[in-house]
């Protein structure tokens, strides 16, 4: 469904941010957004020209998509302010406590179609996904990094390659890799992801320990929530009218408190000496 285009003046967020004397609770600039709709060939053009390669990426993460997939018709939600640095875009919070005694997390929220990664609590990177499509969801729940393959052909098509595969449900055969990314949901149940961040994953999350084929010790937790609203826009569409829309709600953050527990409660998350340490440190408290 189209959007309407709002006739809007572009103004730089971060002059006026530095303008005020009380800094932002929230870190993030409070970034305006305004729809463009690209109705025609000659608007398609001027949005690639008028834009830097490096600015073009960010208007792209931003709407989950990649260059070849944008044509008229298709709406953008655009900055008004573009740096380079995608973590002032996130729709992840810079931190997030109940991740504190977690040394590395991937978080993969499917209504926003979006990946985080954290450490300790600490957000360093998220990037844009296209999660399983409606016929076949990508399985929500508490996963964990399993093995790792820098190049692994499909089970579903031997034809598909899938660059820098980081599985997190073993008999599923679902993962994370590099693939093409239009814009919505669409694969048959892994995490899409943009190379740079397939390649970061690959080198960045643990894989599982085993020891005679029984998982000793799990790998990074691959935390799965949300549901995507196939029947509405793309919820970060709606950051032309507040730029907060696409944040992690509630109940999401009340999923990943449950996947936390859960996380403490598996003895594979822990070598002996932290159990012993979480054993103590319960009982004194």
């Amino acid at each position: 469904m189209k959007q309407p285009v709002k006739e809007t003046t572009f103004t730089d967020t971060i002059q006026q941010l530095q303008k005020q004397e009380e800094p932002e609770k929230d870190s993030r600039l409070a970034i305006n957004y305004i729809i463009d709709s690209l109705s025609t060939r000659e608007a398609l053009d001027s949005l690639k020209t008028r834009y830097s390669e490096e600015e073009k990426q960010i208007v792209y993460a931003i709407n989950r998509i990649e260059d070849y997939r944008v044509s008229p018709g298709i709406p953008l939600v655009i900055p008004d302010t573009i740096t380079t640095d995608l973590l002032l875009y996130s729709p992840f919070p810079e931190k997030l406590p109940v991740l504190d005694s977690i040394p590395k997390a991937v978080l993969v929220a499917q209504r926003i179609q979006g990946i985080a990664l954290y450490e300790s609590g600490k957000l360093i990177r998220w990037g844009p996904v296209s999660s399983g499509k409606k016929s076949t969801p990508t399985p929500n729940g508490l996963h964990y990094g399993n093995y790792k393959a820098k190049r692994k052909v499909s089970s579903v098509n031997k034809d598909w390659i899938l660059p820098y595969y980081f599985n997190f449900l073993n008999v599923e055969g679902v993962g994370v890799h590099q693939y093409n990314l239009p814009g919505f949901p669409a694969s048959h149940a892994c995490v899409r992801l943009k190379m740079e961040d397939a390649k970061f994953i690959y080198d960045w999350a643990e894989m599982w320990r085993l020891e005679d084929d029984q998982v000793k010790r799990n790998g990074t937790p691959f935390m799965v929530f949300g549901d995507y609203n196939f029947d509405a826009p793309a919820p970060w569409l709606a950051l032309s009218d507040d730029f907060k829309a696409d944040d992690l709600t509630l109940e999401e953050l009340d999923t990943l408190k449950n996947y936390v527990k859960l996380y403490r409660e598996d003895p594979r998350n822990f070598d002996q000496k932290e159990i012993q340490d979480i054993a103590d440190s319960e009982k004194t408290s």
